[in-house]
């Protein structure tokens, strides 16, 4: 698998994307959220709510691995609370 070099604050193209193993997403199954990088974690934790309810326990932990990954401090209360559901 050959990635294009690009910056974290870079919004991931299709071809990008389809590139990406499950594992870089927060729901793998589904392929949504994906966290590539600590800017992706930071928008997957902002846009957490809109996750469906029954995932959310997934996500959140998801979120709490890949922010340890690349250094992220999480800060959403949500998030937090649902990592330990």
């Amino acid at each position: 698998m050959t990635m294009t070099k690009r910056t974290s604050s870079d919004k991931l193209d299709t071809a990008e994307r389809r590139e990406l193993p499950d594992s870089a997403f927060g729901l793998p199954d589904r392929r949504e959220f994906p966290m590539p990088d600590a800017a992706h974690v930071r928008a997957a934790e902002a846009y957490f709510h809109y996750a469906p309810e029954e995932y959310k326990p997934l996500l959140a932990q998801r979120i709490l691995q890949k922010a340890a990954e690349f250094g992220v401090d999480v800060e959403s209360p949500t998030v937090l609370s649902w990592a330990e559901k």
